[in-house]
């Protein structure tokens, strides 16, 4: 761990140095940061000099800092790396669990984590040892562990957007190993069965003439299994960037997992234009496959056009990929400004060719939501269900209910204060 320099001595060597180490500080907190921005910042702060804190975190902002959602990571690592001469103990406060009666905060600012966690490089502090016989003047501190919860019980409810960059990466490991089951759908086509309800009478028929026209059994038909294709609508728009990676890697491992019954998987992403990633999914290794994703989806957490979107998809890819009863999710929280009146009227022509239409919306994480946006009061009336997508449980839950027809999430207590 490099030690705190001070800022006002200019001529000090050491300040490239602390420079590289505050950048892999920044990269390990989840910024892009390579070695052409190390020596840029590193050549900016040698022009502007830092005579001034504010500047010299300014010139450093602009050389390391390129999307807006990192102004917040970049400010704690700062403050923790440059500001506060103190900064051990204030991550030590952090990252160790609290034992003296001060119980920490469930929802802990994530950038605040992810800044701790990186100028730690990763490690947790060690917890202070007990001796194994205290002495008499000792005073025993005894713990109840009954109430507390595993790592990953934790993860599964935390907020995407409210993790680390460590619980990011589990949180994606627990995606991959999630599952998508669906239920047959049943068909007109039979199947031979020697207790099905159905008589085969052409098979009954062909099977009499081989025994001269006698009719000693009849054959029966059972309904052939059918199996529906899931379509995947993703919002990458600003507001969902963080959701909508975390939703695109449980869709990795639903399209290439083995016996979970959907014909084939769709997947298309929208933001201002619609772009399909259906084949990028396809690839086995996840980092590959949203790799080439993001390079195929130009509008990456930029604006938000769902009704153009959704006109996009119903002109030209509804009939390709809709048939056999197709169910579509629509993972995007509402938050459009174009025509409420023609996203309506996109929205029910989707839900028209779709066997089930599906909608998570991460802003049900809040215990006080109402539909007040106008994007999500015209799209609300046309979805079946309306769930939340915002955790790994929320995503768990909705592979337990995705196969019940009577299943309505949230839409029945939204559509009551709508139309109320």
């Amino acid at each position: 761990m490099p030690e705190y320099i001070p800022l006002d001595i200019p001529e000090n060597p050491r300040l490239a140095n602390n420079i590289t180490h505050f950048a892999r500080a920044l990269r390990r907190a989840g910024l892009p940061v390579g070695p052409g921005r190390v020596i840029d910042a590193v050549r900016a702060v040698e022009a502007a000099g830092f005579t001034e804190k504010a500047d010299f975190y300014y010139t450093l902002q602009a050389c390391f800092v390129s999307r807006p959602e990192h102004r917040a990571v970049f400010g704690q690592v700062f403050r923790l790396y440059w500001r506060d001469p103190r900064y051990m103990e204030h991550m030590m406060s952090m990252m160790l669990p609290a034992i003296r009666g001060v119980q920490e905060e469930r929802n802990a600012q994530a950038a605040e984590k992810r800044a701790a966690q990186a100028l730690l490089d990763g490690h947790a502090p060690e917890p202070p040892k007990v001796e194994d016989k205290p002495s008499e003047d000792t005073t025993t501190i005894e713990m109840d562990m009954t109430l507390t919860m595993s790592v990953e019980e934790k993860l599964r409810t935390l907020d995407f957007e409210q993790m680390s960059a460590e619980e990011v990466a589990q949180a994606k490991r627990m995606l991959a190993r999630l599952s998508l089951p669906v239920k047959p759908i049943p068909s007109r086509r039979g199947q031979p069965a020697h207790a099905g309800r159905r008589i085969d009478w052409r098979r009954t028929l062909r099977a009499s003439m081989r025994q001269g026209g006698e009719m000693r059994e009849l054959a029966r038909l059972t309904p052939r299994p059918r199996w529906p294709n899931l379509v995947v609508l993703c919002d990458i728009s600003g507001s969902m960037s963080q959701y909508s990676r975390m939703v695109l890697h449980f869709l990795h491992a639903v399209a290439n997992e083995k016996g979970a019954g959907w014909a084939k998987v769709h997947a298309f992403t929208f933001g201002t234009r619609l772009t399909n990633i259906t084949r990028h999914l396809r690839q086995r290794d996840v980092d590959a496959a949203l790799k080439s994703a993001g390079a195929e989806a130009q509008d990456w957490e930029g604006g938000t056009r769902i009704g153009q979107c959704l006109h996009a998809f119903n002109r030209d890819w509804s009939r390709r990929v809709m048939g056999q009863g197709a169910v579509v999710l629509l993972i995007t929280d509402g938050l459009d400004r174009d025509d409420a009146g023609a996203l309506a009227k996109e929205m029910e022509r989707l839900h028209l060719s779709a066997r089930r239409l599906i909608w998570l919306n991460p802003l049900l994480r809040w215990d006080g939501f109402a539909p007040k946006a106008t994007g999500i009061r015209a799209m609300l009336p046309h979805v079946d269900s309306f769930r939340a997508g915002h955790s790994v449980a929320s995503l768990e839950e909705l592979a337990r209910v995705i196969s019940r027809p009577d299943d309505l999430g949230e839409k029945a207590r939204l559509m009551a204060l709508l139309t109320g």
